[in-house]
């Protein structure tokens, strides 16, 4: 298949990202979904051997693969300039619209809904029940990958916390060299070709390792609350692998076991962001909307931009190693051990927070069905589960 050639205006790039940005619903797996059907079947701007290889390495380290992805088919096609271009057309409209609901929120007097917010955690139920089907489905075929992502899940409940996933990470990359077979990928075109400089790469490898050494001690003497809050998206978006609902958990432990904003509302915006376009990750302009304006643009750059300075770091050394079995292999353990995670975050704080007496879960488990139809597409599935919390809750 005949691939365009890698020089594309930049604002090109911003205007299909901006396209995608206001129609990509459902989450990180279906924003892949898109992107194969635009950038690799419509505009050529991938094969699909090199598409295959950047979804992979963007699933291999941390941070929002969607985004990740997105940001390296911008600087594909246009240097810096288009990766700054994709992120921002693709993250803008759901940041936009979670900072109004986020500002929203605060003036309301949320007594009068918590029917209404009762309903939006219930369907997160709902919604993080069928993305933890979805990726089980193509992350773990076999009974080795379904075993990994058992005792992942193990891990993370028994060590809540950053420890638990890197440690549930670890142990899925260690069991698939003895229980996962290195499979080779059958070549269909040339392969994943970015080229970024040895210079470029070490600046942002240096500035990735900065920002987790120096915003904790920042914030610590400062006391600031806009630098906490930088510091708690930062380490976020720094040590979550698989993004999307997988950054729950930690999000959770960074924000509202820190007082940045309550546990109801939380999970209210988190809901809430599922009928979005978008990122999922644009949910920290939500929790930074809590203190303002200022405070939402400050926690969504913090999210995203670790995550977007480790792919540039890591690109050259992809370029390397790609063409190794046995890192396909371990990557193979990796993705069922963030199978595993997601099923530990969607009991603890998901089902423990949304379903409190049969009522919710029997409209956790209506949702659930309707979102199995097919019919009911996510962003739709959501007002649905609040109004009807607001009716019968």
């Amino acid at each position: 298949m005949p691939v365009e050639p890698s020089t594309t205006p930049v604002r090109d790039v911003f205007l299909t990202f901006l396209k995608l940005g206001l129609t990509a619903f459902g989450g990180p797996v279906a924003h892949l979904g898109y992107f194969q059907a635009v950038f690799v079947e419509q505009k050529r701007w991938l094969t699909p051997q090199a598409y295959a290889e950047l979804v992979a390495l963007c699933q291999f380290i941390p941070g929002p693969a969607s985004s990740q992805v997105g940001f390296a088919i911008g600087l594909q096609r246009a240097g810096i300039s288009g990766a700054i271009a994709a992120w921002t057309a693709f993250t803008l409209p759901s940041a936009l619209l979670m900072l109004f609901l986020g500002i929203s929120l605060v003036a309301l007097d949320l007594t009068a809904y918590q029917g209404l917010l009762q309903g939006l955690k219930v369907t997160a139920v709902a919604v993080v029940c069928w993305a933890l089907w979805s990726m089980a489905r193509s992350l773990t075929p076999d009974y080795r990958r379904r075993l990994i992502a058992l005792l992942a899940a193990a891990v993370a409940l028994l060590l809540p916390g950053v420890w638990g996933q890197l440690g549930a990470l670890l142990l899925g990359a260690l069991l698939s060299l003895v229980l996962i077979n290195p499979v080779t990928q059958t070549q269909d075109g040339p392969g994943l070709q970015i080229n970024i400089s040895s210079r470029l790469a070490g600046i942002s490898a240096t500035l990735f390792i900065a920002g987790l050494v120096l915003l904790p001690a920042l914030a610590l003497l400062s006391q600031t609350p806009l630098l906490t809050l930088s510091d708690a998206m930062y380490r976020a978006g720094s040590l979550v692998f698989g993004g999307g609902h997988v950054v729950l958990p930690l999000l959770h432990a960074e924000t509202v076991n820190q007082g940045l904003i309550n546990a109801d509302d939380f999970l209210a915006g988190y809901g809430a962001a599922q009928a979005m376009p978008g990122p999922l990750f644009s949910f920290s302009a939500f929790i930074g909307a809590q203190s303002g304006i200022l405070a939402a643009a400050i926690a969504l750059v913090s999210i995203f931009l670790p995550g977007c300075l480790l792919l540039i770091a890591v690109l050259p050394v992809w370029q390397t190693l790609r063409h190794q079995r046995r890192l396909r292999q371990t990557l193979s353990g990796v993705n069922a051990a963030v199978v595993g995670l997601l099923a530990a975050a969607l009991y603890d704080p998901v089902i423990t927070a949304g379903i409190h007496q049969w009522q919710d879960a029997l409209l956790a488990v209506v949702l659930l069905g309707l979102l199995a139809t097919g019919r009911i597409p996510v962003w739709l599935l959501v007002p649905l589960g609040g109004l009807a919390g607001y009716a019968l809750l």
